[in-house]
């Protein structure tokens, strides 16, 4: 009776161990499903490359699929904020952005904290931008731009991947430098972005040069001024904006990788390492180079000082050049 009694005990505790710490046991088993990765914008843009390369590296090393979900609107917002409710389990995570974690949130309500409801697993990479005109517009060099803007004041209209977007903030730095006028047209990503500005709807945009890249070889649209610190090795020819004239107007994407807050640190270390992993192969770095895009090292806690520090960054930018975030 004594030994019957113990073994009943023994269950006992092995059950209420269970139930106490239901993820423990989980932990050691992640990933044993599919991951999903939110990209926040629309289908085809330079984040959305991005993001289904890192996607298939990740599934890659993890053992199991990660497939790229669209969820574009809102400035990012409609996308971080799915993540941002999602079980913190490691099985939900967001290709994140500026626009997603502090421009947004910096200008209007959202239904999630930018910061404080994500683990940020790593940086990836910066995108630089380069101002596109389409041929008709009759300027040939950043100067001549400048020119024509200001003696047409509001006339000349820039898309950009939607408003509070790398490509928006990029235009507005732009417009407070140069001193010049320009009509913001937003859409809810760099593709749809790109096809009206080779139609001639939009006749200026500061997008990814990955985006832009391919219509500016084939002569459907004039590049300007790049956005990098150097010139790109893919338009050799195209000053940077301080090379042209313009100061203080490096502009670029930068992308994060984040999973909601709570969860568990081993799943987030898991996932750092295998993003570390990602950015040292080959192939990731060709893909990149590609993309002209700068690896970005950050992890964990770095990568959460990094973005605190951009989100104050561009809340002083905001507020010197009375920048319009929202509708």
């Amino acid at each position: 009776m004594l030994k019957f009694r113990r073994a009943l005990i023994g269950v006992a505790v092995l059950a209420a161990a269970s139930l106490a710490a239901p993820g423990a046991m989980a932990q050691g088993d992640y990933p044993s499903r599919a991951i999903v990765l939110v990209n926040p914008y629309a289908v085809g843009g330079s984040a959305d490359l991005l993001g289904r390369a890192l996607a298939k590296e990740l599934g890659d090393l993890l053992g199991q699929p990660v497939i790229v979900e669209n969820k574009a609107g809102g400035g990012a917002s409609i996308g971080a904020a799915f993540v941002a409710k999602a079980a913190p389990d490691g099985y939900t995570l967001l290709l994140g952005t500026a626009a997603a974690h502090t421009v947004t949130p910096l200008a209007t309500k959202v239904a999630y904290h930018g910061v404080d409801d994500f683990e940020f697993i790593g940086m990836v990479a910066n995108v630089p931008n380069v101002l596109t005109v389409h041929p008709s517009v009759p300027a040939k060099t950043l100067k001549e731009f400048i020119a024509l803007a200001k003696s047409e004041p509001g006339k000349l209209s820039y898309a950009s991947a939607g408003m509070g977007s790398s490509p928006h903030i990029g235009a507005e730095t732009f417009k407070h430098a140069a001193g010049v006028d320009l009509l913001h047209v937003p859409y809810k990503g760099a593709a749809p972005a790109v096809n009206d500005m080779v139609a001639g709807v939009a006749q200026v945009g500061f997008l990814n040069i990955s985006a832009v890249l391919p219509f500016i070889k084939s002569n459907r649209l004039r590049a300007l001024a790049y956005g990098g610190s150097k010139r790109s090795p893919d338009m050799p020819d195209v000053p940077t904006f301080a090379e042209a004239g313009v100061a203080n107007s490096e502009m670029g994407s930068w992308y994060s990788l984040a999973a909601p807050a709570k969860t568990p640190a081993a799943v987030v270390d898991k996932l750092a390492a295998a993003l570390q992993t990602v950015q040292s192969k080959p192939e990731f770095k060709k893909l990149l180079l590609a993309q002209n895009a700068e690896p970005m090292p950050q992890m964990k806690a770095q990568a959460t000082e990094f973005i605190k520090v951009d989100g104050k960054r561009l809340a002083e930018l905001v507020q010197a050049t009375g920048m319009k975030l929202q509708n």
